[in-house]
């Protein structure tokens, strides 16, 4: 069985991943450090941006994965895909640009991946029990 709508947004999530990662490894070349972060504030940020990222896709893939398989519409699997990941991006661009405080694209990234995340696991669960989705 293949999961072409999963692959898709495991993709973009490893693209921005990598794009967060490289931000964080260019603050450690920069300071010289391996592990951990000193008082830079932006390297704590870019730290804790990519940090985010790797808490919160694994579990929204594995439901878009679910869902995928268990025949949820694809509809609902691509919208609540694209509403994670653009919820993932604007907490990535709230967080750099709000230097980790309060930031309205980091409060509706936010908002749109647990959103987008609680339909999921909504939706595979209505699925299992034979509720059309």
């Amino acid at each position: 069985m293949i999961l072409p709508v999963t692959a898709v947004f495991a993709s973009v999530c490893a693209i921005l991943l990598l794009i967060l990662s490289c931000r964080v490894s260019s603050f450690r070349m920069r300071h010289k450090q391996g592990l951990g972060v000193n008082d830079d504030r932006d390297f704590e940020v870019a730290v804790r941006a990519q940090a985010n990222l790797t808490e919160y896709a694994p579990m929204a893939l594995i439901l878009l994965g679910l869902g995928e398989l268990n025949g949820v519409a694809v509809s609902w699997i691509y919208s609540l895909g694209m509403m994670f990941v653009l919820g993932r991006i604007l907490h990535a661009w709230g967080m750099i640009n709000g230097r980790g405080g309060a930031h309205k694209a980091r409060f509706s990234g936010t908002a749109l991946s647990w959103l987008a995340m609680l339909l999921l696991a909504l939706a595979v669960l209505l699925n299992v029990f034979q509720v059309n989705v």
